[in-house]
């Protein structure tokens, strides 16, 4: 057998291509150390929980409540109701204001991001604003709009809409001037950059923004209830702290980290599911 016969015999090394019509696998964390890191996490808190019944039984009930008179109290709010009309109340003014606040903070950072101009014209009352300790205002807000949901609207948003706000203009900024460029130089209208290449680009920057909002404005609703002080978790707050019931008072900040947990978690999916492209190059 001639060399030429030998090496024609030899297999030929096929190229790492996939063919046509094949997916690639999401690349992520084996489920072994998925589960494990589950574990891990299921076990820190029940050492958690475990410690703080031991030890708040030990502690005056006056100053420190424990998990189990905790749910005991829990159950009872529930019977009655006062838990789910606090709750609704609540979730109403949240829901709304986070609505307006995200409307008007990505409007407005998409605009003072892209145009020098209208960026010249209102930084200086962006950074005033957001430097200005927004909770010594909330005196001013009661009188503007008195005890009801109005003032706890207008404070929930303006503490929700600057994280936003100053999220989307650095996304914005952050666009790559190459692909702007390019969009211009293809006689891309304004409209057409603005939603194939800077919202695209600007996206995660966004998404970080709502986030942030997020614990913004629980943080908003909470302040505006303990002043107005008439419905709501925070109300309730006020009410059982004044009350000097501990375990009670516990019930609506647990609803409250529950809640900034679970609305910051959907927000992530939302995230996920709009821009997938960033989970999958991680």
């Amino acid at each position: 057998m001639s060399a030429q016969d030998a090496q024609a015999t030899q297999p030929v090394d096929e190229p790492d291509v996939l063919p046509a019509g094949a997916e690639i696998e999401d690349i992520g964390p084996p489920p072994r150390q998925k589960s494990r890191v589950w574990m891990v996490r299921l076990a820190s808190i029940v050492l958690v929980i475990g410690a703080w019944e031991a030890l708040g039984r030990r502690v005056d009930p006056l100053f420190m409540s424990y998990p189990s008179a905790i749910a005991v109290a829990g159950a009872q709010l529930l019977a009655t109701g006062e838990l789910l009309t606090a709750l609704y109340s609540s979730l109403r003014t949240l829901l709304l204001a986070f609505v307006i606040s995200s409307i008007a903070g990505i409007a407005l950072g998409l605009l003072i991001g892209r145009y020098r101009t209208i960026e010249a014209a209102t930084d200086w009352l962006v950074n005033a604003l957001y430097a200005t300790p927004l909770v010594a205002i909330v005196p001013l807000v009661v009188l503007w709009f008195g005890l009801g949901d109005g003032a706890k609207l207008f404070i929930v948003t303006i503490l929700a809409v600057f994280p936003i706000l100053i999220n989307t203009i650095a996304g914005v900024r952050n666009v790559p001037p190459a692909l702007i460029d390019v969009g211009a130089a293809f006689a891309a209208k304004e409209w057409q950059i603005f939603t194939k290449i800077i919202l695209p680009s600007a996206l995660p920057y966004m998404m970080t923004g709502l986030r942030l909002g997020i614990g913004r404005a629980i943080i908003g609703m909470v302040v505006a209830e303990f002043f107005t002080a008439i419905t709501g978790l925070g109300a309730l707050i006020v009410k059982y702290g004044n009350q000097y019931d501990t375990a009670s008072m516990f019930v609506p900040i647990f609803v409250l980290m529950f809640l900034g947990v679970t609305l910051t978690a959907g927000v992530r999916y939302v995230e996920e599911w709009i821009a997938p492209w960033r989970y999958t190059e991680e």
